[in-house]
This record gives C-alpha cells, sequence and structure tokens, in this order.
C-alpha cells in the first residue's frame, strides 16, 4: 500500500517510495499530530487503498469530515503538484460507502444492539458497576431468561429490576439469592444516566447485524463503512459503548484466521481522545485485551489523535504501524510531550524533535513493521493526495446515499415488540384486575353478598378501589412508575 516518497535534506525523492505491507495492517496503528496537520487525509488515503485492494473499512467520523470518500476527488493545482513530487499518477475516484448512525441520532442508518446481545458483564462495565452490583444485574439477567423475558431495550432491564424488588417479585428469587433494594437502586441510577448519554436510542431493534461491516462492493473493492458521529462528539460514553459492543461482537463471531495476505476488516477510530479520555478502568482493560487479540482474527485497528499520550500506554504497546505528522512545542507541557513521542520511535538518523516540529501539512514521519514483523527504519514523507473528495458531502448528498441503501429499510424504522415491559405490565394489569374483581364480589361483614351500584361508573368503581389506592402507593418503586405513566400518557417509549 502506498503511503508517498521519502524526505531527505529537504527533498522529496519520488523514487524512494514509502509503503505498508498489506499482510501487516492487522498489526494495528497510530495516526497522530497536531490539529491541521492532515491526519484525516491521511486516514482518507489508507481507507482508498484498503478499499481499491479488496478489504472492507470501519471509519469512526466524529468530525464528519470524511464523508466525501464517496464522492470522485476534485482536480486542482495544488493536488497535482502533490502528486508531481511524489509520483503518483492521481486520477480522481469515489469509494463505495454505507453511512451509519448511532442509534439514529444524526444521519446515517441507524445502528442499534438489544441488552441481551449487550449481556450483563459488557454492560456492568459501562455502567461502572462494582463486584456486588455486577453479580445483581447477573441475576436480573438470568431471571429474565429462564421467564422469556425479552431485553431488547433499556425500559426491559428497568422494568424487570423493578419488579424482583417489588412484594410480588421478591418470592420469584428464592433459591436463586436475592436483589438488595439499595443495590437496584444504584443500577437503576446508573441506567437513567445512561440514557442521559444518549443510550435510550442505542438499545433496542433491530438490532444490527455486524457482519454487515465485512461485506464488499459488487466490483470487488472493499465496503467502506462510516460511521457519523458529529452530533454526539460531546457523548463519549455512548461512543465507547458502541465500541466495546462492536469489537466484542466481531470477536465472538469471527473464526481465528492467523497470518493472512491481507486483513479481513480496518477499523479507523477518529479524535481517538475521546474514547479514553475519563473511560474506565474496566474499559481500557477490555480495549486493550480486545487490541491484543483480535489480531488473530483478521482484524486491524488504527487510533488517529492529537499525541501519542492520548492512548494509553497498554494500547500503544500493541500498535505496530506508526503516521506521525508533525507536533508543535508552544508549551512547556507541549515540549515534553514532543520529547516523549520521540522516545517511541526507533533510533534514527534524524534529528526526530527538529523534524517533527518542521513537518508541513500533509507530511509524517513513518514507521511500519515489514513483511518479516521487524519494525523499519524512521522514514520522513511526503505523503499522496487521496483521490476522493476531501471535503464533507453536503447534507442533500449524504441523504440521498443513505435512503439510497439496501440496509436502510432493514435498520431505518425502530421496532418495539412484545418484550419484558409488556409482559411485565400485562400481568400487574392482570392481577389489579383480580383483585378488583375480588374487593367487588367479597361479601360484607355481616356476611350478606354487598348488592354493586348498577348505575355507578366504571370510572367510579376503579378510583374508589382498595388497589388504584395500592397503586398509588407503589408509584415509587421503578415498576410503578412505569405503569403510571401507561396510564397517564407520559411514559416515554
Amino acid at each position: 500500500m502506498e503511503l508517498g516518497a521519502l524526505l531527505w535534506d529537504g527533498q522529496c525523492l519520488p523514487d524512494a517510495p514509502i509503503r505498508i505491507p498489506l499482510s501487516m495492517l492487522n498489526r494495528h496503528g497510530l495516526v497522530a499530530g497536531a490539529t491541521g496537520t492532515g491526519k484525516t487525509k491521511t486516514l482518507q488515503l489508507i481507507a482508498e487503498q484498503l478499499s481499491a485492494n479488496g478489504v472492507p473499512v470501519f471509519l469512526a467520523d466524529v468530525k464528519g469530515d470524511v464523508s466525501g470518500i464517496s464522492a470522485p476527488g476534485k482536480p486542482g493545482d495544488k493536488v497535482a503538484e502533490r502528486s508531481a513530487q511524489v509520483g503518483q499518477d492521481w486520477a480522481a475516484a469515489g469509494f463505495p460507502c454505507e453511512f451509519y448512525g448511532l442509534g439514529g441520532i444524526g444521519p446515517g442508518i441507524p445502528l442499534r444492539a438489544t441488552v441481551t446481545s449487550f449481556g450483563p458483564v459488557l454492560l456492568s462495565k459501562v455502567l461502572q458497576l462494582n463486584q456486588t452490583q455486577e453479580q445483581s444485574l447477573g441475576l436480573i439477567f438470568h431471571y429474565a431468561d429462564s421467564k422469556g423475558l425479552e431485553l431488547y431495550d433499556l425500559k426491559d432491564l428497568k422494568a424487570v429490576a423493578g419488579f424482583l424488588v417489588s412484594d410480588t417479585g421478591k418470592a420469584e428469587l428464592k433459591g436463586i439469592g436475592g436483589l438488595s433494594s439499595a443495590t437496584t437502586g444504584v443500577i437503576l441510577r446508573s441506567i437513567t444516566a445512561f440514557e442521559q448519554q444518549g443510550a435510550e436510542s442505542f438499545f433496542g431493534e433491530p438490532e444490527f447485524d455486524t457482519s454487515e461491516l465485512l461485506r464488499s462492493a459488487p466490483d470487488g473493492r472493499g465496503l467502506v463503512s462510516v460511521l457519523e458521529l458529529p452530533v454526539v462528539q460531546d457523548k463519549p460514553q455512548l461512543f465507547s459503548t458502541f465500541l466495546m459492543w462492536l469489537l466484542a461482537d466481531l470477536f465472538q463471531k469471527l473464526p481465528e484466521v492467523g497470518d493472512m495476505d491481507r486483513p479481513g476488516l480496518v477499523f479507523f477510530f477518529d479524535e481517538a481522545h475521546l474514547l479514553f479520555s475519563g473511560a474506565s478502568k474496566a474499559f481500557l482493560e477490555s480495549i486493550t485485551q480486545t487490541v491484543r487479540l483480535i489480531r488473530s482474527k483478521g482484524v486491524g485497528i488504527f487510533f488517529v489523535t492529537q499525541t501519542p499520550k492520548d492512548v494509553p500506554g497498554d494500547v500503544l504497546a500493541q500498535l505496530g504501524n506508526r503516521i506521525q505528522h508533525a507536533l508543535r512545542a508552544f508549551t512547556p507541557d507541549d515540549a515534553k510531550a514532543l520529547k516523549a513521542t520521540v522516545g517511541t520511535f526507533p533510533n534514527s538518523p534524524y534529528d526526530l524533535e527538529e523534524l517533527l516540529t518542521g513537518l508541513g501539512t500533509g507530511e509524517a514521519v513513518i514507521t511500519v513493521l515489514s513483511e518479516n514483523g521487524a519494525p523499519t527504519p524512521v522514514a520522513a514523507t511526503r505523503l499522496r493526495a487521496p483521490q476522493s473528495l476531501m471535503a464533507p458531502l453536503d447534507a442533500a448528498a449524504l441523504e440521498a446515499a443513505v435512503n439510497s441503501s439496501l440496509l436502510y429499510a432493514r435498520y431505518a424504522e425502530p421496532v418495539d415488540r412484545e418484550s419484558a415491559f409488556e409482559k411485565l405490565s400485562e400481568a400487574e394489569r392482570a392481577r389489579e384486575a383480580a383483585s378488583v374483581e375480588a374487593a367487588l364480589d367479597a361479601p360484607s361483614a355481616k356476611g350478606s353478598a354487598r348488592p354493586r351500584k348498577q348505575d355507578a361508573s366504571l370510572a367510579e368503581q376503579v378510583v374508589g378501589s382498595g388497589i388504584f389506592r395500592s397503586l398509588a402507593r407503589s408509584v415509587g418503586t421503578q415498576l410503578g412508575r412505569e405503569i403510571s405513566r401507561s396510564l397517564f400518557g407520559t411514559r416515554r417509549r
């Protein structure tokens, strides 16, 4: 895969091309550099060549500026100049794309996952639960599975949790342990806070089949899946949750393939600092383990960020391919970061501190893994120009691309099938109705049947019943709240 041409002593040498072996792209990588140095265009360049070589690509587009990869680029003086400098035979080309959005937030085909497929272990990590709370969440999942209560979305999970600490539900857990009301309260509060990050939209049906990301276009090029994230860049927990689920799901589905002549799928996570900033220890452990192990599944992962220190050390140690754009040293902290970055590169004939602060836009210091797995010498490189549009698609073109996808009809509309919430609500209504009927048929204190008021309205019967007052008292429980909202029409669906 062609990256560019060698820079030496201020000259660009088109006869000295810089390349990455396709077989080494599942050894992961890092694209780093200060704002405006060309990281996104480098990402776009690599994704184009992967697609052209039949490798599917997944792009997490946090800023919304790589959607242009689906459209041919525009020729111009700068493109012609760069092509001549690096010996590139440039021709405008667009690449086959699908555009996605998290749970229908923003443009794109909605990506959703069910709570059941997420599972209690992964969800506990997302909610940052302690061991006791994680075990309690596992018990909630176990009960739901054993009783055929489908957990499709978060309201299903909250309904089961609320039911199991109610007077009726407590008896259901005899013999397999019980749930503490305090622990359940912590879980429910964590879920509520998670919903405020936008998670309510992500959980539900139809669930996205992650094998869709492995497809190729009819002409044999790899499909580029672009996840549009501009509207959720202020919701890092939602983004990291999706990443954990996606990688975990692919890891479970994909077979072990060992070394391949090219990867089966390559991920690019732009603005990677959003993933790791404030991330829980459990999330970092999960990502580190996945990065270590998913290589054997033929999957490569590239993180794109401003400085290597944005990526945890244990993850950074797994990234064999490095493309380092210019760094700036305007402050003491910048200078410290520069020295730390230089220390992570192999020995080099370059003065890397001087070189990294003097690189121009679209230039980078590169070291990759050779075919035998050894790091190559550091090479200052002038990068090729992308062939696709180096600007975002306009809103109308993006919407047209989304609506014309064959996947749009399959995933666009949310589905709310009967699940745990509806089944528990129906069971509660049945118990309420039976209690009302029993109360109406009960004999009076003197043993004689109490005559019914023939002219009493249904509303008078219900409002006057003891069960209605009982229901009002139960509003303090989670299930009680959900039922009362459904009665008065204010429950969120």
